[in-house]
This record gives C-alpha cells, sequence and structure tokens, in this order.
C-alpha cells in the first residue's frame, strides 16, 4: 500500500446466521473422479503476487518480512507465509495456485489466481491501482478461451463445472471510501451502498455461473472495524473498534447471505459455502488463548498504536516499523492481514466446519458432490 495512513487493502466477511438448504447434504458424499482446480478471485486476503506486477498498485507485499515463515522469501502475500487458498489447494491435493500475471506458460491445469490487494466490488475502489472485481472476471473468460481452445468445448465445460471458485471481495469497498471523500458512499444510506457492493458481487457470481461455474466458496466480510489498522488510523480516540465499520460488515454479511440463497434458487446446479469469517475472527480477536495466540489485538509487523499502522517492511510512506519475534504467537502478522498460523485455522473451518460456521456446506463436502 502506497499511503499506509490512508489505505488498507482487504477483504471480509461479517457475521450472519445460516439458513441450511439440504442440497448440500441430499445425498453421500462421492470422491471426485478427475482432480478439482481452483479459481480464486479477491483482495489481499487472497493476492499471491498479482499486485507485483501492476505498473502502480495501491498495495505489494514483495519485500521483507512477508513470506518469512513458510517461503523465506516475500512473493507478494500479505502475511508471514501462507494465505487461506494455499491450504485449501493443498486440501485439493493441487500445488500453489499462482498469480495470473505471473509470467510463464499457464495451462492453468489447476486453476489460477486472479485476486488483487485493494480490490473491491466497485470498479471506483482503489481504481486504477487494484484488478478490481469486473476485470478479474475479464482475465477468467480469457483463460477459459485458452482452455476451449486447447482442450475443447466438452472437457472445458466438465472441468470449468467440477472446479471451486473462492471470492473474498468487499471489505475495501467499506474501509477506502471511509477514509476518502467519495461521493456515492457519503451521499447513499449504509444499506443502498451495501446494496451495490453486493449487487456487484452478485453480478460477477452471475457471470462465473454463465461461464461453466458451479460451486463456490465465500468468505463474508471480517470485523474490519476491529482490525489493529483501524484502531490506529482511523478510530481518533478511544482506540476501540469502529463502529461505523462494524455496522457495515453485518448490513453486509446479511445482504450476502440473502444474495447467495436467491442464487440458489435462481441458477441451477449453483451450489456453494459461506465461510463466516466475521465471526471465526472476531471470536479470536476477543480470546486469543483460546485459539494458541497469545495476542488478538495487537499485530506483529508495523508501527504506532496496536502496530497496527501499515508500515511493516519500511517500503512504504513510513519507514519505521516494529516486527515481532514469533508470528505463530500473533493473529495479525501487519495491520491489515492475518498470520499464517490464522489463515491455517480458517481455511481448516472453511474445508470441514459445520453448517453453523461454514454453511450450508462446508467446501469438502461441496467439492465432492
Amino acid at each position: 500500500m502506497s499511503n499506509s495512513s490512508t489505505s488498507s487493502f482487504h477483504l471480509l466477511l461479517v457475521y450472519t446466521s445460516f439458513v441450511i438448504p439440504t442440497s448440500c447434504y441430499s445425498q453421500r458424499p462421492s470422491s471426485p473422479s478427475d482432480h478439482v482446480a481452483m479459481f480464486i478471485f479477491g483482495d489481499s486476503l487472497f493476492d499471491a503476487g498479482n499486485n507485483n506486477y501492476l505498473k502502480s498498485a495501491v498495495g505489494r507485499a514483495n519485500f521483507w518480512p512477508y513470506g518469512e515463515t513458510f517461503f523465506k522469501h516475500p512473493t507478494g502475500r500479505f502475511s508471514d507465509g501462507r494465505l487461506i487458498p494455499d491450504f485449501i489447494a493443498e486440501y485439493l491435493n493441487l500445488p500453489l495456485i499462482p498469480p495470473y500475471l505471473q509470467p510463464g506458460n499457464h495451462r492453468y491445469l489447476a486453476g489460477v489466481n486472479f485476486a488483487s490487494a485493494g480490490a473491491g466490488a466497485l470498479a471506483e475502489t482503489y481504481k486504477g491501482f487494484v484488478i478490481d472485481l469486473k476485470t478479474q472476471l475479464s482475465y477468467f473468460r480469457k483463460v477459459k478461451q485458452k482452455l476451449r481452445e486447447e482442450r475443447g468445448d466438452t472437457e472445458t465445460k466438465t472441468f470449468l463445472s467440477k472446479a471451486l471458485y473462492l471470492l473474498s471481495i468487499g471489505s475495501n469497498d467499506y474501509v477506502e471510501p471511509f477514509s476518502t471523500n467519495y461521493s456515492a458512499f457519503h451521499s447513499s444510506s449504509k444499506r443502498d451502498y451495501v446494496g451495490m457492493v453486493v449487487g456487484n458481487l452478485t453480478t460477477v457470481v452471475k457471470e462465473i455461473y454463465k461461464n461453466g461455474g458451479r460451486k463456490f466458496g465465500f468468505l463474508n466480510v471480517e470485523p474490519m472495524g476491529c482490525f489493529p489498522y483501524a484502531r490506529a488510523v482511523l478510530q481518533n480516540n478511544t482506540r476501540g473498534c469502529v463502529d461505523e465499520l462494524t455496522v457495515l460488515a453485518k448490513l453486509h454479511n446479511r445482504a450476502l447471505t440473502r444474495a447467495l440463497e436467491e442464487l440458489m434458487g435462481q441458477l441451477k446446479g449453483f451450489k456453494y459455502s459461506n465461510f463466516d469469517f466475521h465471526a471465526s475472527l472476531s471470536e479470536r480477536i476477543n480470546n486469543p488463548s483460546k485459539y494458541g495466540f497469545k495476542e488478538g489485538k495487537v499485530a506483529c509487523c508495523g508501527s504506532g498504536p496496536y502496530r497496527g499502522i501499515l508500515s511493516c517492511g519500511g517500503k512504504r510512506t513510513i519507514k519505521e516499523f516494529q516486527l515481532c519475534d514469533d508470528p505463530s504467537e500473533y493473529l495479525f502478522f501487519d495491520g491489515s492481514h492475518p498470520t499464517e498460523k490464522a489463515n491455517y485455522q480458517f481455511a481448516k473451518l472453511m474445508w470441514t466446519g459445520s453448517p453453523s460456521v461454514t454453511g450450508p456446506c462446508n467446501l469438502q463436502t461441496l467439492v465432492q458432490e
């Protein structure tokens, strides 16, 4: 991120109660006959390095100490190690899914990652400095065309219908305009603005479906108002959670839940898993020791209160930063992003979690149908 005091780039999903349709549990799961590829859309929670290749990016993580734990070098991931999709790929017996913009001759047999740090469902969010969601969709269409040229229509249709589509998007649509003068945000009611965000997300999901996607995994938006960044930069006095962002997150998550239930009724064969990221992350912020963390509110790397200023690595506007000795003791690696240990816990919940956390079914059940 180029302006650490006014930008945060990360998408998360909020608390929501899950109505449990029966479709995910209508039959005994059977093992898929072929491997399941994975196509990844979203923001910095999922970005595996696409922003490394943008001429101008709102945020990059291609410098130390990002990547120090697992990779031993920076990859562009906003963490000390692996991200949620990296662990999901492991569960699917896939290699790490490469970023779409990474140079090389991609065959896309395992899928591809389109996610971009700072991206939103709205094209206006960090416009010109990210790969917004609709542009990510356009890249997916190009991948589909290349697959059709190489494998033919029938094989491509089967391949895409079996694949898993992961999406993490939305939080930047609230955090970025909250700290700027974006007129649509400040002139609309909260409910109307949330409707715009979720509406854009829904439109893209329908387009992925139209292009062959059937199985989708979502994260709702996180408790972004309680992140170290929000406490340090956006909260003026109390250093508590930013109430307005908390309200927006809850409105978003309720709207997302309703939208996904409607899509299930509208689109034949559409199936999904929606991880309650908001509740799971909130629980760890408030009760870190229960989940093996010593610190749930202060970031491992950064500066200022809660180490919430996004100065980790000293390559952004603010050069000074502090770095903890052991990231595995921390829930947050920097002011807006979880550590690898936290990402592993979230991925495990997405893969095998109960319907109360990952509903109407978990990813393991979804891909085995």
